[in-house]
């Protein structure tokens, strides 16, 4: 059985020749929560669409529990639970009146499930007040409870903290945690929030206009990018080859045609340059930096960092 509950290759959607989502390779483990990291438009909200069926994909391949998507949607399908967007309450009905309704819909027949559900996000079971009546978090939270209220073993979410308060915020992230800590549940969740998806996350995927940047533990892309050392020079893409080549690192980034980004700070540096210049390499600047997420997300995306 494989290890991962959620595997793509090569996932790719395209609208016209504008790729949303481009050649996307991710693998969710189970039991751990990945946090997929990007600006809103990145393309995240498009590959959770793709992963439950509700966009074609262009080309590439998902597989969920080991298993191909592509035929098996009916076995899959009802041992999720998500949250895509808005799901479609009825606003004349109460929170726990239209939970009834999907319960009935997935052949839920105990209330317990839609009593847990509710407790589980702090809303109250059988209350009087209207969905319209809602605050913008309370209807975050009724939609995180129907995706949690089968029991599914994996959950996808998409932006599951939108519209909270920084109280409602701590409180989804903890149950969140708990879910995955207590209850062993697998979790594949998006967010524009780095400070959130550090504190969450398990696993991080880095995406930018539909790419995947980084994927790796939140331990090891915190430890790789705590210190590097930066290289500005005339050509960044041979000076990578140069330190492969002389010292065996390939532990770089070129970001553009002139910097690039050493994590493998205990070479010598004053040889380094003394390769490059032999090599017709000029050199600008080489110092050691320490990174923040933060700082490497800005970095990595060529953009300004995110929340």
């Amino acid at each position: 059985m494989s290890e991962y509950m959620i595997e793509t290759r090569d996932l790719t959607k395209k609208y016209g020749t504008q790729s949303s989502v481009s050649h996307l390779d991710i693998h969710v483990k189970k039991g751990r929560i990945y946090g997929l990291l990007g600006r809103n438009g990145a393309g995240k909200t498009t590959t959770m669409r793709m992963l439950l069926g509700l966009t074609a994909p262009t080309s590439g391949e998902v597989k969920i529990f080991g298993k191909p998507f592509a035929g098996n949607e009916k076995e899959i399908l009802p041992r999720i639970g998500c949250l895509i967007e808005s799901p479609g309450f009825y606003p004349n009905l109460t929170g726990t009146e239209n939970l009834k309704i999907f319960a009935d819909l997935r052949g839920l027949r105990s209330p317990k499930y839609i009593k847990s559900a509710l407790e589980l996000v702090n809303l109250p079971y059988r209350d009087k007040k209207l969905f319209s009546q809602y605050s913008l978090g309370m209807k975050q939270r009724l939609a995180i409870a129907l995706a949690v209220m089968h029991n599914p073993e994996l959950l996808i979410l998409d932006e599951p903290i939108n519209g909270l308060d920084p109280i409602g915020i701590a409180e989804v992230r903890d149950f969140i945690r708990e879910l995955c800590d207590a209850m062993g549940k697998t979790i594949l969740i998006s967010s524009h929030i780095l400070s959130e998806i550090s504190l969450l996350a398990d696993d991080v995927g880095i995406i930018d206009h539909g790419n995947l940047l980084e994927e790796e533990s939140l331990k090891e892309l915190e430890e790789k990018n705590a210190k590097y050392i930066h290289f500005c020079v005339s050509n960044a893409q041979k000076a990578a080859q140069v330190i492969a080549s002389s010292f065996g690192s390939k532990n770089v980034q070129v970001s553009d045609g002139n910097n690039l980004y050493l994590y493998d700070t205990d070479l010598p540096v004053e040889k380094i340059n003394r390769n490059f210049m032999e090599e017709g390499i000029g050199i600008r600047e080489a110092h050691l930096c320490e990174d923040t997420l933060e700082d490497y997300f800005r970095r990595i995306t060529g953009g300004e960092g995110i929340a």
